[in-house]
């Protein structure tokens, strides 16, 4: 398994608080697109934050790749998510002051990737994502569409193990959406793995492999979806 939780707890505030997350335990295979879904104030983003090492596990364990997160400082976390982790934002958290060529550049800049070796990964992501004639534009100058695929190859520049999204088509209209997530499934037909938390129950149907819903901090249900093509020529 890529991803395993092992009866993870997430409480803030006092131990008598109701917890975040509820001794979560699941795996998630390689490979997969596996969507998060449920009401607000589930636990879906926090969910999120502990696989992607942004917060950490009041109890319990999460591993990923066969690594335990728990034990690791704050340097190895960085570290970890610099390497492992591509993380994608509902309001695409693109520097402005940066064209979309240095906006991508920014995690390879930070994992110290050769510069001539990262620049042209970023315009071979660029051109893959259809966007390689933006490369000197501004992200005030583009679609909300525009801007997420950015976001995307930022997310891909350091080709991680794991691909999340959290809420990533929240911002954009139906049709900016789908198009995002077709370059979503496309990247996992490639062997991206990726978790997406969305409240988009029609586009999880659609997309994902397993959709897991949270109820409360703990998991209600999980189920396994008909397969896509299936799915997408009914849709």
């Amino acid at each position: 398994m890529l991803v395993a939780l092992d009866q993870v707890t997430k409480r803030y505030g006092s131990a008598t608080s109701q917890p975040a997350l509820d001794a979560i335990s699941l795996e998630i295979a390689a490979g997969k697109i596996t969507a998060i879904m449920g009401p607000s104030g589930s636990g879906k983003s926090t969910l999120l934050n502990l696989i992607a090492g942004l917060d950490r596990p009041t109890s319990g364990s999460i591993a990923v790749q066969g690594k335990l997160l728990n034990g690791l400082g704050e340097g190895a976390l960085a570290r970890y998510r610099r390497t492992t982790v591509g993380l994608i934002f509902q309001f695409f958290n693109l520097l402005e002051n940066l064209t979309v060529l240095d906006n991508v550049l920014v995690p390879a800049q930070l994992s110290g990737m050769n510069r001539k070796a990262a620049r042209a990964r970023a315009r071979l992501l660029l051109d893959q994502l259809g966007i390689a004639a933006l490369e000197r534009s501004y992200p005030a100058r583009l679609s909300g569409g525009q801007r997420q695929r950015v976001a995307v190859a930022r997310a891909l520049i350091n080709k991680p193990a794991l691909l999340m999204g959290d809420e990533p088509t929240g911002a954009l209209d139906s049709h900016a959406g789908e198009q995002v997530l077709d370059l979503l499934q496309d990247l996992n037909r490639g062997g991206q793995t990726i978790i997406l938390v969305t409240h988009d129950t029609r586009l999880a149907e659609r997309y994902a492999d397993d959709i897991v819903t949270l109820v409360d901090g703990a998991i209600a249900n999980r189920e396994s979806t008909a397969p896509r093509s299936i799915v997408r020529a009914l849709s």
